[in-house]
C-alpha cells in the first residue's frame, strides 16, 4: 500500500480545535488506513491506504474529524513520492550558509493558477524570499515565520487554495517516516 502524509491546519493551536493524537490515529485507523503514526501534536499524520488521489483521502479524512471531533479542519495530504520531491528540491538549501531552521513549506491543497501566482509575487515580503514548485510554496524568513508577512493566510488568500505550512525540520521528519515506515513520536 501507498504512503501518505495527512497536514492538518490550525489543531492544537492556543487552545482551539483540540484532538489528542491517539484519538486521531484510531479516527484515522477506522478510515481502514495502515500504519498509522502522528508526529507532533499539531496535526501531522502519516499512513498507508490504498491508492487513490490525495485530495479524495484529505476529504475523507476531514470528514472524519468532523465527525469523530465536531469541528472542521482543512486538510491537505501528500503522497511520500511528493514528500520527498519536496525535500529534494528545497531551491534554498542550494545556497551558502542558508540556516535550516528558517525554512519553512506552504503546502497547497492544489496546484495554483497563473493569476494566483502572479498575486503571490506582488505579497510584501520585506526579507522573506519564496519559491512556488507544483503544490509547494518555499519558504525563507530569515527574521523567522512568526515575523513574516508571507504567512499561511496571505499566501491561501493570494493563490486562492488551501494551505497549511510547516517548518523544515518538521518536513524532514515526516518524510523520514513515510520513508522508514517508523515513527518520530508525538
Amino acid at each position: 500500500m501507498p504512503t501518505y502524509i495527512a497536514l492538518m491546519r490550525g489543531i492544537n493551536v492556543s487552545g482551539q480545535k483540540i484532538i489528542k493524537m491517539e484519538p486521531l490515529r484510531a479516527s484515522f485507523e477506522a478510515l481502514g488506513f495502515k500504519n498509522v503514526r502522528t508526529y507532533v501534536q499539531s496535526g501531522n499524520g502519516v499512513f498507508e491506504a490504498k491508492a487513490a488521489a490525495p485530495a479524495g483521502i484529505a476529504v475523507k479524512i476531514a470528514d472524519r474529524i468532523e465527525r469523530d471531533f465536531g469541528f472542521l479542519v482543512p486538510v491537505t495530504v501528500v503522497t511520500s513520492e511528493e514528500m520527498g520531491r519536496v525535500v529534494r528540491e528545497n531551491p534554498f538549501l542550494k545556497e551558502a550558509g542558508i540556516d535550516s531552521a528558517k525554512l519553512h513549506v506552504t503546502f497547497l491543497s492544489d496546484a495554483p493558477g497563473p493569476s494566483g501566482l502572479m498575486k503571490m509575487r506582488a505579497l510584501p515580503a520585506g526579507p522573506d524570499r519564496l519559491h512556488c514548485r507544483s503544490r509547494s510554496v518555499y519558504l525563507h524568513c530569515p527574521g523567522g515565520y512568526g515575523n513574516s508577512k508571507l504567512s499561511n493566510s496571505a499566501i491561501e488568500r493570494a493563490l486562492a487554495v488551501g494551505a497549511t505550512t510547516r517548518n523544515w525540520r518538521t518536513v524532514t521528519t515526516l518524510h523520514q517516516m513515510a520513508s522508514s515506515g517508523q515513527s518520530a513520536g508525538d
